[in-house]
């Protein structure tokens, strides 16, 4: 269902109980979800997404706020049963858990949970349970002594279940992955961006690189200081049609067409780098955020340094916009590419959301 977030907005601003159960709000600082009648402070409009039924709101890693307990606002009982499931899936997603098990759970026929499920959440039952699997394979993966332990710790029965599956899903192989990517075939391009020249690299499974300087002699030294193991070499002409697909993807967003562009990427990450950067990725188009409100957005307000650390060792300027945070004092702070890039990031944005 599509939300006139205008209106949602006006409608938290009045606090109006009769939009109760229509829509749903979540604060990405406090990482809870509301009805549009919470008594609580209001947020910053720039910290809030709307949604049209609270599973979805439970998808993006929200939890019910406390204060005005948004679940009893469910507009069904199907909603409040498919919810509750998402929960328990969660939980056990490293056991089997047939479609009739978790019918019998929700009370629900099989044909009625599939169809509730997927238009509550978007997504299939199968599919929920393999994503909660890649979510727990990925940190298993650094901390584990071996590929074969963490894959079974994440609920596969086998290995060759997330070979499958790594090049769409997880970006490398599991052993390349915890290996950090080491003897990889990286292909690259330099070209022309509206603010610069650009220099984007990428494996077969998608963009590992993309960084902006003065001369593509530079930029292929810091790609090779990058990925010092990796076999690299310049894309050939014409370029592949995925990789041709990745340029156009990644020039419409800085013309401000895409304002969130959808890219596979492949990149080397520890686990609290992948969580910053993917907390990046939902900070609107055209606004910006502070490291501290970023800290506090994945739950670790404390961790404001290391947040500050992530955004410098992003590989992969724009598609993990770490120049959307700023220092608390509205101060532009640091930017591998260079403040004067930054600035001109931040202006293009909201030039392109304002219109101006």
């Amino acid at each position: 269902m599509m939300l006139d977030e205008n209106k949602c907005w006006e409608a938290i601003g009045r606090r109006d109980r009769g939009q109760d159960g229509s829509f749903y709000f979540g604060v990405l600082t406090t990482g809870v979800f509301c009805r549009p009648s919470c008594p609580a402070r209001r947020p910053l409009r720039r910290n809030v997404r709307f949604y049209a039924t609270a599973a979805e709101a439970h998808r993006d890693g929200l939890r019910p706020c406390l204060r005005c307990r948004p679940l009893e606002a469910l507009s069904s009982l199907a909603d409040a049963r498919i919810l509750e499931l998402c929960s328990y899936m969660e939980a056990h997603s490293e056991e089997r858990l047939s479609l009739e098990e978790l019918a019998a759970r929700a009370g629900l026929s099989r044909f009625h949970l599939q169809r509730s499920f997927k238009a509550a959440v978007g997504i299939t039952p199968r599919e929920y349970v393999e994503a909660c699997r890649l979510r727990k394979l990925k940190p298993g993966l650094r901390r584990s002594v071996g590929v074969t332990e963490a894959v079974y710790e994440a609920g596969y029965g086998s290995g060759s279940r997330v070979y499958e599956r790594a090049d769409t899903r997880l970006g490398m192989t599991p052993g390349q992955y915890r290996k950090g990517g080491e003897g990889v075939n990286i292909t690259y391009v330099a070209v022309e961006s509206p603010i610069g020249l650009m220099l984007l690299a990428a494996t077969d499974r998608g963009i590992c690189f993309v960084e902006f300087g003065d001369s593509p002699e530079a930029l292929l030294a810091a790609l090779r200081r990058e990925y010092p193991a990796a076999r690299i070499e310049a894309m050939r002409e014409p370029p592949s049609p995925a990789f041709r697909d990745w340029i156009d993807g990644l020039n419409a967003h800085l013309e401000g067409t895409v304002p969130r562009p959808e890219l596979p990427l492949d990149i080397r990450a520890t686990a609290f780098q992948m969580q910053v950067w993917n907390y990046l990725q939902s900070i609107p188009y055209g606004e910006v955020q502070s490291y501290s409100e970023v800290a506090a957005g994945i739950g670790r307000p404390t961790a404001v340094r290391a947040v500050a650390h992530a955004c410098a060792t992003n590989p992969v300027a724009v598609v993990i916009p770490c120049h959307r945070v700023l220092r608390g004092t509205g101060a532009l702070g640091g930017y591998r590419w260079g403040l004067s890039r930054k600035r001109a990031l931040i202006d293009l944005e909201r030039s392109r959301k304002t219109g101006k």
